[in-house]
C-alpha cells in the first residue's frame, strides 16, 4: 500500500466524491478520469478516480459517454439537485415519514422555515 492509498482511506466518506463532482461541475463538459485526476491535483491514482466515477455512475449521479476505449463523465444534476436527491434518499430510509419531516421542520432555523413555507405555498417557485 502506498502513502497516497493510506491517505485516501482516512478521508471522510464522500469527500472524494464531492471533489470529483466539483471538478465535473466546473468543467462544463464531460471529463475522462485522467482529466478529473489532473484537475484534482491531489496525488490520487487514476484508478482511484475511475472507481469514484464508476460509483457515481452506478448511483445515477453522473452520466458517461464512450470516448475511445474509456468513458468521459458528466454530472446529471447541479449541486442543489444532488443535495435534494440525498435528502429524498435519507427520507426514504425511514418508514415513519411524518415523524422525520416533523422533526426536520422543528430543527429548521426560522428563516429556513419561512422559506420552506413560501415554497410550499408556491410563492418562490
Amino acid at each position: 500500500m502506498t502513502d497516497t492509498d493510506s491517505n485516501d482511506e482516512r478521508r471522510p466518506a464522500g469527500e472524494l466524491e464531492a471533489a470529483v463532482m466539483a471538478a465535473l461541475w466546473a468543467a462544463g463538459s464531460p471529463l475522462t478520469p485522467g482529466q478529473v485526476q489532473a484537475d484534482l491535483a491531489r496525488g490520487l491514482a487514476r484508478t482511484t478516480v475511475t472507481t469514484i466515477l464508476t460509483r457515481l455512475f452506478d448511483k445515477g449521479v453522473v452520466g458517461r459517454d464512450r470516448q475511445g476505449r474509456g468513458f468521459a463523465y458528466f454530472p446529471v444534476q447541479d449541486a442543489p439537485g444532488l443535495t435534494a436527491r440525498r435528502m429524498h434518499t435519507a427520507l426514504d430510509r425511514d418508514a415513519d415519514r411524518a415523524s422525520v419531516l416533523a422533526r426536520f421542520v422543528d430543527q429548521l432555523k426560522p428563516d429556513d422555515e419561512q422559506l420552506l413555507r413560501r415554497l410550499l405555498e408556491g410563492e418562490d417557485s
